[in-house]
């Protein structure tokens, strides 16, 4: 479970550069085929959310979130979700019907 996110700039341009896109009112999803037999995760926010305990508070409850619900997610690819404003008034459980919803959405 490690090795399943993604950590460097140019992972996250490669997904980026796919422009395969959805979304949601919270959560805007980039993904792209790997062409591995697992799937990759990285997530990002605008520093225009809160200060950085916010926006890890937020980064830690999705990565948690990620880890219980990996399973609505297709292995060979990587994903980036990107964060938009207002996501740190949402609760927990919002926040991960937020991703469920998304997550249907690109099956």
């Amino acid at each position: 479970m490690k090795d399943c996110y993604l950590k460097k700039n140019i992972e996250f341009q490669r997904v980026y550069s796919a422009r395969n896109i959805n979304g949601n009112k919270s959560l805007t999803v980039f993904y792209k085929k790997n062409n591995l037999n697992c799937k990759r995760v990285g997530f990002t926010i605008t520093k225009k959310i809160g200060n950085a305990v916010t926006r890890n508070k937020i980064k830690r409850r999705l990565k948690e979130i990620y880890r219980e619900c990996s399973g609505e997610l297709k292995n060979g690819y990587d994903y980036v979700f990107v964060v938009k404003k207002g996501v740190d008034k949402l609760s927990f459980n919002e926040l991960k019907n937020s991703f469920i919803h998304l997550s249907k959405r690109i099956r």
